[in-house]
């Protein structure tokens, strides 16, 4: 079955930068949406940003222009590259896989097949 494991996560400074990864397994279908989401104690999942099949990204208006989301066909591989950290950034970042070529314009609305594990991200 499908496997996606994120890492890169950790602790850094408010202004700073980190790049989490998300390795895929197992994918046999060549078209799906992929993202990131996020979700800190006692507050509802959010959704971080998504990118889909044809490399079209969206993003939440919260980490608009400060994060970047990116994938790496050859190597199965998902990236989120955050810059000008908040400590409202601090949150467990989950990479997700769901099976439609396109990625919905609202990613709330996105319907994951697969989660990983999670990366635990801490901004001070």
């Amino acid at each position: 079955h499908v496997q996606l494991v994120e890492s890169g996560g950790g602790s850094v400074q408010a202004g700073g930068s980190l790049r989490l990864s998300c390795a895929a397994s197992r994918v046999t279908d060549a078209r799906f949406c992929m993202g990131w989401f996020r979700q800190a104690p006692g507050k509802e999942r959010e959704g971080v940003a998504t990118i889909d099949s044809d490399g079209s990204a969206t993003y939440a208006d919260s980490v608009k222009g400060r994060f970047t989301i990116s994938k790496d066909n050859a190597k199965n591989t998902l990236y989120l590259q955050m810059n000008s950290l908040k400590p409202e950034d601090t949150s467990m970042y989950y990479c997700a896989l769901s099976y439609v070529a396109m990625c919905p314009p609202d990613i709330a609305t996105m319907s994951p097949f697969h989660w990983g594990r999670g990366t635990q991200v801490t901004v001070s």
